[in-house]
């Protein structure tokens, strides 16, 4: 049956279709904003996976370039391969507020897949597939826990917008993804320019406001035209068996969570799940999954006793207490910059690399193509938690890490006419043990500085946790694995000394109040500051020199009309000279030229180089030429490199001459002076007033 609701947002018409498109699916959409439409759809297996300990649930988000009218740069003129980096970090912004709403025990396989069919280019699609995915599962018979949707936040001179578009958004100073239920936020995800905490916390509340119509609209669709949920059972539990394993557990595991070295603990509770389900026999055949489910839900009730009772953590910090810190910076002898940053049992080695224009990473999406002069790529091997695993490039989880530590330094870095390199940072994971994506950020910002990126400041990030008792609810600092597994918040926050310039949170409870809010910034801004001091005895402030090993970039001023002689035919002239220097040359049309070089002293030659061909005649002055060209009524003769002019048959001596061959032939060397420049840039020449002013100037 089909049905169309709408609602009001951002003064501008939001609409949701369901019953025209995608009718197999057990649940479709078609959600509408300005001129920007996605269609998402929500698909369940008919039966569950058996023996599976997990909800089996895949999102994907699909960016058609048909929907701006375009047809695709590739070889084969269509999107293949794997997803571009917007699409997998859209595809984990629509996964993670629907995660947690499905219910315990759900394993049958479920597939949200939202695809782009139009663009505006003006307000983006990745928002409206979250409401979307929310709207699919809401009205088809999967059994889901919603509806929830998302808006972005922006904030432009002093006013929050909602849904601001494109446009907008370059006078923004927040871009904030927020998404939420009718009670609570479970999802912020954004950037901002060091915007003090406030701002950013007002701006999640009023995010939430602006929602309410578009959790309203879904359930009136609901109503109207949702699907009965299909039958649906948890998993059966053996209570008997849980309590008889909780009960062997318990004293033994509350002595491994006293053991502060995550692999020390791990192979504790490792060692103590295999005794029991060997002491337990039979008794546990073909139930061990729910015996180490029973030893890990005991693990949780143990951490949160210990927490509310003993008001102490795992590894015996308070609980705004962060871990041991240990700052390097310069580590690697030939990279351009190189910071190691441990944080406990988390440790990260970042370089910093600069290099030209021409480096930049090129993009192709619905905003058309781009180029990409700063990136952060987030590497974590498996070894880094003591793992075997096959490598298979950067999975989603090493894509949304690095883009959240890329948002994080990007609001410091200098502007490209002050700086004009293009920037890679990449940190090389080594150990982990909680908050990678946050030692990414401190490292990246020490690599940046170690490599003299002239940044605007220090930048360090902290990952905040919160754990929710009947009558209590604690914030921890500085999470370890355990504690952001087994909590109830993810809050990751990365700044300067004066504001916030990345946010990321996931909430696993119905509901964090204004004041939990609040107290959970100040907590994470006095840890901040305090990883920031830390930081700042391994270097305080950017290198004034770069590394010898990195590029030089000397940049000057040509006229634009010259810019062909520089390039010369083909580009044979720019050639020629980037293979003899071994350096790189770009020219803007503007006439500013950026030589890349790998010291001063090249540089200075490739500038003297670049001024010999692109300097300009004078008139007035005698130069030395090249005899091009011999015709009947003169000489062309080359006075600089790609500039010739004529010599007219009169001006060649001081008589009259009858043929020029008389006088020149090409090839010869000639002293000329040049009489005039007309205004179609044609010299006029003469070797008699040459030889004039050479001879008098001899007699002088």
């Amino acid at each position: 049956m089909y049905k169309r609701v709408e609602a009001t947002i951002g003064g501008r018409q939001y609409v949701v279709e369901t019953g025209k498109l995608a009718r197999q699916a057990n649940g479709a959409v078609v959600v509408t904003y300005g001129e920007t439409v996605v269609l998402v759809s929500a698909v369940a297996a008919t039966e569950p996976r058996e023996s599976v300990d997990f909800l089996p649930l895949t999102v994907e988000y699909q960016e058609r370039l048909y929907a701006v009218g375009r047809i695709p740069g590739s070889f084969f003129r269509r999107e293949i391969g794997r997803p571009s980096e917007k699409e997998t970090l859209s595809a984990r912004q629509i996964d993670r507020p629907l995660r947690p709403l499905f219910p315990a025990g759900w394993t049958t396989e479920t597939q949200v897949i939202a695809t782009v069919l139009s663009a505006d280019q003006q307000n983006d699609p990745d928002t409206l597939a979250v409401t979307g995915a929310s709207a699919a599962l809401t009205v088809s018979d999967i059994h889901f826990a919603g509806p929830v949707a998302a808006v972005r936040v922006g904030y432009i001179a002093g006013e929050y917008v909602v849904n601001p578009t494109q446009s907008e958004l370059q006078a923004s100073s927040l871009n904030l993804v927020v998404a939420g239920s009718r009670e609570a936020v479970v999802m912020v995800e954004g950037g901002a320019g060091s915007v003090p905490e406030e701002v950013v916390q007002e701006a999640i509340f009023f995010a939430h406001r602006e929602m309410q119509p578009l959790i309203a609209i879904q359930e009136e669709l609901r109503a109207a035209v949702g699907r009965p949920k299909r039958p649906f059972s948890p998993p059966a539990v053996d209570a008997a068996l849980v309590e008889r394993v909780q009960a062997m557990a318990r004293e033994e595991l509350a002595q491994a969570l006293t053991t502060p070295e995550k692999m020390q603990r791990y192979a504790r509770i490792h060692e103590l799940k295999a005794r029991i389900i060997r002491e337990l026999g039979e008794e546990a055949a073909g139930r061990e999954g729910q015996v180490k489910a029973a030893v890990q839900d005991l693990q949780k009730r143990l951490m949160r006793e210990r927490i509310f009772g003993q008001r102490t953590r795992i590894d015996g910090r308070r609980f705004d207490e962060v871990r041991p810190i240990s700052c390097e910076v310069g580590v690697l002898p030939r990279t351009h910059g190189s910071a190691l940053f441990t944080r406990g049992e988390t440790q990260t080695i970042v370089t910093t690399t600069l290099g030209s224009s021409e480096d930049e990473q090129k993009i192709e999406s619905l905003y058309g193509e781009s180029a990409k002069p700063f990136m952060l790529h987030y590497n974590f091997p498996p070894y880094c938690v003591g793992e075997v695993r096959p490598l298979r490039g950067p999975s989603r989880r090493d894509i949304g890490h690095g883009a959240l530590a890329e948002r994080s330094l990007r609001a410091v870095l200098p502007k490209a006419d002050s700086f004009p390199y293009t920037i890679r940072v990449v940190s090389e994971v080594l150990e982990s043990n909680g908050s990678s994506s946050m030692a990414t950020a401190c490292g990246g910002s020490l690599a940046l500085m170690d490599a003299g990126v002239p940044v605007k400041g220090a930048v360090a990030g902290i990952a905040m946790g919160l754990i929710k008792g009947d009558d209590e609810i604690v914030i921890l600092s500085d999470i370890i694995g355990d504690e952001d597994h087994l909590g109830d918040m993810d809050f990751k926050v990365v700044g300067t000394e004066t504001g916030i310039t990345a946010l990321q949170m996931d909430i696993k409870i119905t509901g964090v109040t204004e004041a939990i809010m609040t107290a959970a910034f100040a907590q994470a801004r006095a840890g901040r500051l305090h990883i920031l001091g830390k930081m700042g005895t391994a270097i305080a402030s950017p290198r004034q020199e770069l590394s010898i090993y990195a590029p030089k970039i000397t940049t000057m001023e040509i006229n634009p009309d010259k810019i062909r002689d520089l390039i010369g035919p083909g580009g044979k002239m720019i050639r020629g000279l980037t293979a003899e220097f071994g350096v790189k040359i770009e020219v803007e049309d503007s006439g500013q030229v950026r030589i890349f070089a790998p010291n001063g002293d090249l540089a200075a030659k490739v500038v003297a180089r670049v001024r010999e061909i692109t300097q300009e005649v004078e008139v007035g002055r005698i130069y030395r030429g090249i005899v091009k060209k011999v015709v009947e009524f003169g000489a062309f003769v080359e006075v600089l490199p790609g500039t010739d002019g004529l010599v007219h048959i009169s001006q060649l001596e001081d008589r009259r001459v009858q043929t020029v061959s008389e006088v020149l032939k090409e090839g010869d060397e000639v002293m000329v002076k040049v009489l005039e420049v007309d205004r179609q840039g044609k010299i006029r020449l003469s070797r008699k007033a040459a030889m004039a002013e050479l001879k008098a100037g001899q007699a002088g």
